[in-house]
């Protein structure tokens, strides 16, 4: 059962990383404990679905595709929204196992690599889990591609938790799940240092003068924003604002609305609970039929065959 969406659309939201990470509607779908000991290496290729670990005792190496190798140590967490392909290994040269991530992922109980004998050298819990927005692409580009926390304990427990009521079957569980991963999602980017992230949403709002002009984006997201005023927002002069929010959020500003506004038109229109024209007015448009031909325009189909096909039971497959 999926479970429901709870963004808030009202002038009351100030915070659009909690909007982008509701909006992507993450759930669990596997969690394992996971430990190695000796000389071992595993090499996966390319999931392209988000993925966590947090390293609760050891140590081991990770080194993961396009960006530079790290060591993870007893309190780390790494999250990957759209995990690239990675090796993991200990500290002795070894050829790595080459494995496929859509089969592992499958895959239940514990996990052990290398040698069976003695204490482990690295202990881990791993979560593999999916978006089920329909504008994962869109929002998965305003997130790091590797979020690496080091020493966070509550981020470790968070991990246990997932783990703990992934392997249950309590009441309740999906939407336990959901609320687990949504929180997690929030308290690694929160504690990533946005002046260090690449161009996308955590950059901009490290910006003081854009995360202005993004919370008043969101806040107001009915109001007929042009350029000149939001760069009246974030007291800047258009051209200086146009170009440092193209360079810092990695689209020009009315790119960046334009999208936003569709992702959030998508999500009301799944509801189900509400005509055309009140969806068209809460994105910021004056009529059902321009809000329908830019909804067409910018999704390939109108927004009441988009709502009719969206309403249609979701797949189970977590990578479809």
């Amino acid at each position: 059962m999926q479970s429901p969406s709870f963004v808030c659309y009202s002038p009351d939201m100030t915070d659009p990383l909690s909007e982008v990470i509701a909006l992507l509607q993450p759930r669990a779908v596997s969690s394992r404990r996971i430990s190695a000991a000796g000389r071992w290496g595993v090499r996966f290729s390319a999931f392209g679905q988000p993925s966590l670990c947090a390293v609760t005792e050891g140590s081991c190496r990770l080194v993961v595709d396009g960006h530079p190798p790290l060591t993870l140590e007893g309190g780390d967490f790494v999250l990957m929204p759209a995990t690239p392909a990675f090796t993991m290994s200990g500290f002795e040269p070894v050829r790595p196992e080459r494995l496929d991530p859509n089969v592992r992922s499958r895959m239940r109980g514990d996990v052990h690599y290398g040698t069976r004998k003695g204490r482990p050298d690295v202990r881990m819990l791993g979560a593999w889990f999916a978006y089920d927005s329909p504008d994962t692409a869109l929002l998965v580009s305003l997130l790091p591609p590797l979020v690496h926390v080091h020493g966070i304990k509550r981020l470790s427990v968070l991990v246990r938790l997932v783990n703990e009521e992934a392997s249950e079957g309590r009441s309740g569980r999906e939407l336990v799940l959901t609320r687990l991963v949504e929180v997690l999602h929030i308290e690694a980017l929160r504690l990533t240092p946005g002046d260090d992230a690449p161009p996308g949403l955590l950059r901009g709002l490290a910006d003081a003068r854009l995360a202005s002009a993004i919370r008043q984006m969101h806040n107001h997201l009915a109001r007929a924003w042009t350029v000149a005023q939001l760069a009246r927002t974030a007291a800047l002069s258009r051209s200086s604002f146009f170009d440092r929010f193209t360079r810092m959020v990695g689209v020009p500003p009315m790119e960046y609305l334009l999208a936003w506004r569709m992702a959030v038109a998508k999500d009301l229109l799944r509801r189900q609970d509400l005509g055309i024209d009140e969806v068209a007015e809460r994105v910021g448009y004056a009529s059902a039929s321009t809000f329908s031909t830019a909804f067409s325009r910018y999704v390939g189909q109108p927004p009441r065959r988009y709502a009719r096909i969206a309403s249609q039971p979701p797949s189970k497959d977590p990578r479809r």
